[in-house]
């Protein structure tokens, strides 16, 4: 009876006392969860283990549209492949059944046509600083594998094009080998069986990789801080991370949108792990509600990295650039591909029956 007359007294005004502090006695992480607070707070204290999750919208000013915006995103303008429903480009039973949609649109979205994007380079200074745990993303562009970031921090939670396996006999084949495949507007079949291969993308239909599900327990047990940047958190169960850290760690949004806040739960519920921001029982929830480039170069400023951050985007830009071959060069390497498959004969089928 006490849940529900408090639920009543906050959100209606009715029953017993109004007062919204004598109900609601929460003891903050920090005393400002303002933005401004929480630099301040991270200047004077630090953080030591920091967890990153991350969605579409940090690769959106990288020029790659993420799946949900009405109008520019993906979703919305699959119109041309004349697929059952938007998601059917991801359903396992449907690119079964008819492939050819995806690797067109793979075609649009291959990796090595974008660059990393100021926010996936805040992330790689957090590992130069020693202090990242973790990067989890449900992206599967691979930018943040072109910022440097070491394999062993990215748990890329929906997969990427880095590996593929042929849906049959799981052989086993790299990045170079698929992407000479769609750039020749091949159907990417498999040189043992015929079977098509596939990237590792999960679709619907499909496991998420086995590090997503053993990975948090040991990350979040010490994490301080979880910044999550560029997601809607609507897809499960990545959007669960949120609820991983222990109640005295930080939660920090960058986000374009107020994503991850329930409605009328956390009134009912004490323990609700939703987030918090901007209202009064929070008591560890901080959110940036803009870009994400702009959020991390607002964050990077007020801790002074600014300069550190900007350094590092020059240094590892220019290295990507020297690294891409030129169009010309490209189109012949390309050509001589086909009679080159980048793929390794000595390796064994998985022994799941569902890609990495």
């Amino acid at each position: 009876m006490d849940m529900i007359r408090r639920f009543f007294a906050q959100t209606l005004n009715l029953g017993g006392s109004t007062d919204t502090k004598s109900d609601l006695k929460v003891e903050k992480v920090i005393p400002d969860l303002s933005f401004e607070g929480f630099t301040s707070h991270w200047r004077e204290n630090g953080f030591r283990k920091i967890v990153t999750m991350v969605g579409a919208g940090i690769s959106t000013s990288a020029g790659i549209p993420d799946f949900r915006s009405p109008g520019s995103g993906l979703y919305s303008n699959l119109k041309k492949y004349k697929l059952p429903h938007p998601t059917a480009i991801f359903d396992l039973d449907y690119f079964e059944k008819n492939p050819a949609p995806f690797f067109a649109l793979a075609k649009e979205l291959y990796p090595g046509s974008f660059i990393p994007t100021p926010a996936h380079y805040f992330v790689r200074l957090l590992e130069q600083k020693g202090l990242l745990l973790r990067h989890y993303t449900q992206n599967i562009d691979t930018l943040d594998r072109l910022t440097g970031l070491a394999e062993e921090k990215i748990i890329e939670a929906h997969g990427s094009f880095h590996t593929n396996h042929c849906l049959q006999c799981r052989r086993e084949y790299d990045m170079a080998w698929m992407k000479t495949e769609i750039f020749a507007d091949r159907l990417p079949t498999c040189e043992d069986c015929q079977g098509v291969v596939k990237p590792d993308i999960v679709f619907f239909g499909e496991n998420l990789p086995q590090k997503f599900y053993e990975s948090p327990e040991e990350d979040f047990r010490d994490c301080d801080l979880l910044i999550i940047m560029g997601t809607s958190l609507e897809v499960q169960p990545f959007a669960s991370l949120v609820q991983r850290p222990h109640p005295r760690c930080l939660r920090l949004l960058i986000n374009r949108d107020a994503v991850g806040r329930a409605s009328f739960v956390p009134w009912m519920n004490p323990h609700e792990q939703s987030l918090q921001y901007d209202r009064p029982n929070n008591t560890r929830d901080v959110a940036y509600l803009g870009d994400c480039d702009a959020g991390v170069l607002a964050l990077a400023k007020a801790l002074g990295w600014e300069d550190e951050l900007q350094q590092l985007i020059t240094s590892e830009r220019e290295k990507l650039e020297k690294n891409q071959p030129q169009k010309g060069e490209e189109k012949q390497a390309t050509t001589n591909d086909k009679e080159k498959p980048h793929s390794d004969r000595d390796d064994k089928p998985s022994s799941s029956s569902q890609p990495k």
